[in-house]
Formats: C-alpha cells, structure tokens, sequence
C-alpha cells in the first residue's frame, strides 16, 4: 500500500490534481480536467495512472462531477490509501497568510471571501467539501495564492482611497502566489546568486501577472484587490482607467454585473483581437487584429516590468513561466526586445527551446524559462501539517 496525498488545483474551467507519496517532492502522478462545462477533456501523466482505469471519460462534467469521478477512482484503488488532501484556494483575505488546516470555521471565513474572487473561490472551496463527502475524517489543508504576497511593505499594499475603506481590509493582496512560490523555492538551483538578488517573475497564462522579489520574497505585484488588476490577460482587461468603469455605467447605460462580465469575459487577447483568447490561435491568423492583440500583451507587460524595477531599484533576473510564458517564444521575445534598454538580450536557440536560461551569456539580465508548479508546494504544506499523514481514507 502507497500512503498518498491528493492536490487539487481547481480552475474556472478545469481541475488539475497531482498524486504524491507522503514525504515524497516529486509527483506519482499529475493530471487535469479540462473544458469543464463543455467537451470535457482528461489528460494524466506520470508512474501511477491505473487508478483511473483504461480510458477514463467524462463527458460534458461540471467541478462537482469532475472531483466525485477522481475521488470515486481513488476510492477503488486497491493499491493506495489516502491520507490527507490539499488546496489551491485563491483568497485568503487579510487573515490567511499560512497554508491552514480546513475546519468548519476556516471554511466558514473562505466563503465570506467569495465576493472577492467569484470565478475561482466558489470552485476551490466546492473541491473541499467534495472531499468531506466522501470522506469526512480525511484531513485537508487549504494554501493560498495570496499568502505568498503577504511580505509586501504596508505602502506596496495601499490604494490612495479613504482610510476607512483600508482599515476594512481593501488592499492590494496580489495572486499566482503558488506558482511564485515555487519558482522562489526553485531558483536558487537554477540561478544561484542571481536568486536572491532582484528578480522579476512573469506568470503568463490565460491569467497573467508579474510579481517582483528581493531575497525571494514578493515586495511587489501587478494584480490587487482583485485578479483582475495588472496585465493584458486572456479575457481579463487588467488595469484600467476608473473612469472607464464610471462612463459604461453611466454613460453606456450598463449595470455592474454587465461591467463586469465585460471586463473580465470579454476583453484581454480576445476583446482587442476579436478573435480568441488563444495565443496559438492569434499567432496562426493574418488577421490583423490577432497581431495588434499579441502586440499590446507584449508592449503593457514591458510597461509593468518596468515599473516594478523601480520597486526593485534594477533588475538581475526575468523568469518566464505558465502556459504563455512556458510556450510562447515571440511573446518572450517580444517582451524581451522592449527590455532591451535594462540589459535583456535572448540568446535565440535557447528562446526557441524555451527551458533554463535564455539569455546571451554575457546580458547584465539573465532571463529563464521555468516550468510552473502550483502543486507541490501545496503538498509540501500538506506534509507539514499533517504529520506522518494522520487520518486515512
């Protein structure tokens, strides 16, 4: 028998999990649901998939069914007992600055915090209960994309709004927090010194934000209050003017959930290309609405990178990771041109492989490509607090 931890990483519209051994760093397995309301897609890789039988198929699932077939799996697996699971959960407000373990209270506080990251939390905390339903003694610990930023300087996390709205807690908290975790925790391996000099992280994805360190620690970050803050996304708009928001309600005529779902459904890569939210698809198109899209992702991640080098005051190091940044060598090297005047220079071979470092060897500003893990470091924290893996389903 394999004493396991199960991660479960619940997306809008997918649900990545991974497989650990206790105590163990790497993976049994890894795997996600994607489509998850529509063509439901499964993908699994790793030394231990024949829990999920031959050829596992959901089809047209939502999150609940998508948890329940996976625990339903593992259930029947006669070679694996379960012993703790952990949680991507995206919001921890100003209370949560440590991986948790889930009780009634915590779970309780969580939902409060709903209002705050309503395509994500409600998918997160569906997860947990899942897993109390099928097994209510299982232990379960909750990690938080926001804890990561939590070491941010009092006047990194103020709006220049009336004091008594920040004291109620409407700061910037930043996101992504995992997966600059783990790319903190891994890059001394990677890039030695450099590491904890001033580095510059760039998670690209359908959801994309930058988060600057110093000792490997965040001291600033592009998202805010809200995920919705920051960088050109795959249909978020990121920051824009408030009096934007001002003149669609009042001028346009359109309520707040129709503002809303405009800017977080209908903008970003999609809204300026009128196409997809899909780099892939907007880099195989002529239309020339697809370049102009790529070409404002590029131009206001160069803006934001340079406005956390004075937060840094310079910079060592650019590390590239998620889905864009892991996969895109024009995007990289289109942000990387504009950087240029900082001392980034891509070495082209090593862009177009798009694995370790990038750079010229002798750029002042090391640039790398690192594959994101949202996953371990939530097992890591499952390991931590649920010691020897007490409890067992």
């Amino acid at each position: 028998m394999t004493p396991a931890i199960l991660v479960l990483n619940a997306g809008s519209s997918s649900l990545k999990f991974a497989l650990y051994a206790v105590g163990a760093d790497t993976a049994l397995c890894r795997g996600g649901v994607s489509g998850i309301g529509g063509e439901t897609r499964i993908e699994v890789s790793g030394a231990e998939t024949s829990f999920l039988g031959a050829s596992p198929v959901i089809a047209h699932a939502d999150h609940a069914t998508s948890v329940a077939w996976l625990l339903d799996a593992l259930a029947r697996a006669p070679h694996l007992t379960l012993m703790a699971a952990g949680h991507r959960v995206v919001h921890g407000g100003p209370d949560f600055a440590e991986p948790v373990r889930v009780d009634g209270a915590v779970l309780a506080a969580l939902e409060r915090l709903v209002p705050l990251a309503p395509a994500h939390q409600p998918h997160n905390l569906a997860a947990i209960r899942a897993v109390t339903r099928a097994w209510p003694d299982l232990p379960q610990v909750a990690c938080f994309d926001t804890a990561f930023h939590r070491t941010l300087d009092r006047l990194a996390q103020l709006f220049p709004i009336p004091r008594a709205l920040t004291d109620a807690g409407i700061v910037r908290y930043g996101f992504h927090g995992l997966s600059y975790q783990h790319i903190a925790e891994t890059l001394p391996r990677i890039a030695g010194e450099r590491a904890e000099g001033r580095v510059i992280v760039a998670h690209l994805g359908h959801g994309a934000s930058l988060c600057a360190l110093k000792e490997r620690r965040s001291v600033a970050t592009t998202m805010g209050f809200t995920a919705l803050d920051g960088l050109m996304m795959g249909t978020r708009s990121g920051a824009v003017d408030p009096g934007l928001v001002l003149h669609l309600i009042r001028e346009r005529g359109l309520d707040p959930d129709a503002v809303a779902q405009l800017l977080n459904d209908r903008s970003g890569l999609l809204g300026v290309s009128d196409l997809s939210d899909d780099v892939r698809v907007l880099q195989e198109s002529a239309d020339p609405r697809a370049a102009e899209a790529l070409a404002l992702f590029a131009y206001r991640a160069v803006r934001e990178v340079g406005s956390l080098m004075a937060a840094l005051g310079g910079l060592d190091a650019l590390v590239f990771t998620a889905g864009i940044g892991e996969n895109a060598p024009a995007v990289r090297a289109a942000i990387c041109a504009g950087l240029a005047w900082a001392g980034v220079a891509l070495d082209e071979s090593r862009n177009a492989a798009g694995r370790g470092r990038i750079s010229r060897a002798e750029a002042p500003v090391a640039v790398y490509v690192v594959p994101a893990d949202e996953e371990a470091p939530i097992a890591r924290a499952v390991n931590r607090l649920v010691p020897g893996g007490s409890g067992r389903a």
